[in-house]
């Protein structure tokens, strides 16, 4: 008896009408929804690259008010508006040249982005076959993981005396440090995007006899482009990171050179001045193959 009283009311409050308050309510909403659509109105709503903006403004900002902030405590950093008048006299003339050792901050970025182009170049011809053969072929990847294992963690300034060892000379010694530390992303990467093809795709390949050459181009490369270019993004980042070092102690012309030259002269706008000038270089760079990754697409 009591199981069934249980279940009426059960039964009674699923059937009972909602709240007359609810129902009021829900009768207003409804109202002041056909009163807005009537009216043509719409929230409004800033689009997102309006508001991406303004949180990178907002950043930015944050940022300068923090360096003003920190500058006027005291020490040897100077202030925004100082690094602003030095960045202007600079950039006035960034490709003047009054000797070797004496050259504008173009020219300076410009032997660099050269450096890194050629050693980055030589890395790529190297590493992405490379990373093919070892995701392939498992007895490569089992003679490769030991080198790999114990030659990618090396810092990057440790290959610079072995470079000098071998060059002689102080810019192909850079260029080698460049190609030695671009080498692993890409191999890496390309590697981990060939072991991560099904297996049906190559049991396919298999039962059709192709040939090793149709397996790369029809199956292998289309589905490992999106590792390769995240191995060759990763690679344009540590190219960058490692000339600034390398320069600073080989000389010559280039970015990192101009910074230790300037710490010598005591310029510290000048160095904060290079400190952004890398970072907007490196930032640019790293745009450029993300939006070659957008727009390459294999068909």
């Amino acid at each position: 008896m009591a199981a069934a009283a249980m279940k009426k009311d059960v039964i009674a409050l699923r059937t009972s009408p909602p709240h007359p308050s609810a129902a009021i309510l829900g009768a207003k909403a409804d109202a002041a929804k056909a009163r807005m659509e009537a009216t043509g109105y719409r929230r409004a709503r800033a689009p997102e690259w309006v508001l991406d903006a303004l949180a990178w403004a907002a950043g930015l900002a944050l940022f300068v008010a923090l360096w003003a902030l920190v500058a006027k405590q005291g020490g040897r950093i100077p202030d925004p508006l100082v690094v602003g008048k030095a960045a202007a006299k600079i950039f006035a003339d960034p490709f003047y040249s009054k000797g070797p050792n004496d050259q504008g901050i173009g020219w300076n970025v410009l032997s660099s982005l050269r450096r890194v182009a050629i050693g980055f170049g030589m890395a790529a011809i190297v590493g992405i076959p490379l990373g093919f053969v070892i995701g392939r072929f498992r007895f490569a990847s089992g003679m490769a993981a030991p080198i790999i294992a114990l030659l990618k963690p090396v810092s990057p300034l440790a290959w610079l005396p072995i470079g000098l060892l071998l060059f002689k000379a102080a810019n192909p010694a850079a260029i080698y440090v460049i190609f030695i530390c671009s080498l692993w992303p890409m191999i890496v990467n390309t590697a981990v995007g060939v072991r991560q093809i099904p297996e049906d795709y190559l049991n396919v390949a298999r039962v059709l006899n192709l040939s090793e050459w149709k397996v790369f181009t029809k199956i292998l490369f289309p589905a490992v482009l999106p590792y390769m270019i995240t191995g060759v993004r990763l690679s344009i980042g540590v190219a960058w990171l490692v000339i600034v070092a390398a320069e600073m102690l080989t000389g010559g012309v280039g970015i990192g050179f101009w910074v230790w030259d300037e710490w010598n002269n005591l310029k510290v706008e000048h160095i904060i001045i290079a400190i952004f000038t890398i970072g907007v270089v490196g930032l640019a760079l790293e745009q450029a193959l993300m939006l070659a990754a957008r727009r390459f697409s294999y068909g």
